[in-house]
């Protein structure tokens, strides 16, 4: 494995909800950055174990100064990496450190005309026109910059639309640089990953096969591992990356219950069987379900009674099959949210 497929590199995303941190964590590993999504509520200890090398606070629906809003522990401030918060990963960040984020019914949705206050001053907006169209989605921002902030950046609306604190290494901006409407958002996240963070691209998705292939030879041992096997992208992809990794210590149980397009059931077979030469068990299903099925017309008993008696079909194979220590499942991540 060369040097590129470790991580050593971490942006780690906090995530304040919505869809805006998938989306950051996306653009990070676009540029050759390895990114992580973690809850806004980590434990500091657990994040600085992490050893970030960067951190971007995202957007979110809530509103700072609400009594359920989450929050930001001050620790998280103490890290020594820099630090860049987007729409309310910038009220967050301005309210930890002193700053003030009222309630307004004055707000911005859609595109908007940002002015720099001083575009030779800000590694952030570095290579950027004074004025560029940014994406906004926010009803409250900050109204007083935290002690040693600067305001970078403004729009008709929004007199403070970016803020920054080089010395801290502390950047923050009202617009979401992630989206592609914000005309410029892109170079700033360079920016802040390259400029600021010194960061190196040496991050690909190839890399990420060798490392995942890596990680699980070392967890697994001479151990076996199953895996419940749709014919779907997410497991079909996880049975060939631990099949990689450790060949037939895996086992696929494919659970055929009935239900699934003319043919596919064989060309699952065939695929996984025949052609990748896996350890393959189709379970024929098909008659059980039929009868459990029987007369139910209601999707969500439907649901539960596929779902439980797929379980039972699974666990019935799985008890037959001697030294199993692990369960290999290919869930893609929003599904896990």
């Amino acid at each position: 494995m060369n040097a590129a497929t470790i991580p050593d590199q971490k942006v780690i995303v906090i995530d304040f909800g919505a869809q805006y941190g998938q989306l950051i964590a996306r653009r990070v590993r676009d540029l050759g950055v390895f990114s992580e999504i973690v809850p806004f509520d980590i434990d500091p200890a657990d994040l600085k174990a992490k050893k970030p090398s960067a951190i971007i606070l995202s957007g979110g629906p809530a509103s700072v100064y609400a009594d359920n809003a989450p929050k930001i522990n001050p620790a998280l401030f103490n890290t020594g990496v820099p630090v860049l918060g987007f729409c309310y990963g910038m009220q967050a960040m301005a309210v930890s450190l002193g700053g003030s984020v009222p309630q307004t019914d004055v707000g911005e949705y859609g595109p908007a005309k940002l002015t720099l206050n001083d575009a030779a001053s800000s590694r952030l907006f570095d290579g950027t026109p004074a004025q560029q169209t940014v994406w906004m989605s926010h009803r409250d921002s900050v109204s007083f910059a935290p002690k040693g902030f600067t305001v970078t950046a403004r729009t008709e609306t929004c007199p403070i639309a970016a803020m920054e604190y080089p010395e801290k290494q502390f950047f923050a901006t009202q617009f979401h640089p992630e989206v592609l409407h914000t005309e410029y958002g892109q170079r700033i996240l360079k920016n802040f990953l390259f400029k600021v963070c010194h960061l190196s691209p040496t991050w690909t998705m190839e890399s990420i096969i060798d490392e995942k292939v890596s990680a699980i030879r070392r967890k697994v041992g001479d151990g076996r591992v199953i895996l419940a096997l749709s014919g779907g992208v997410d497991s079909a992809v996880t049975a060939a990356i631990v099949h990689r990794a450790i060949g037939d210590q895996l086992t696929c149980v494919f659970v055929n219950h009935g239900m699934l397009r003319k043919g596919e059931p064989e060309l699952v077979e065939e695929v996984f069987r025949r052609q990748f030469k896996m350890p393959f068990i189709h379970v024929h299903a098909e008659d059980r379900y039929a009868e459990l099925l029987k007369g139910v017309s209601e999707p969500e008993e439907k649901r539960r009674i596929i779902g439980t008696q797929f379980w039972r079909e699974f666990f019935a194979v799985a008890q037959k099959l001697d030294g199993v220590k692990y369960l290999a499942q290919g869930t893609i991540y929003p599904d896990r949210i």
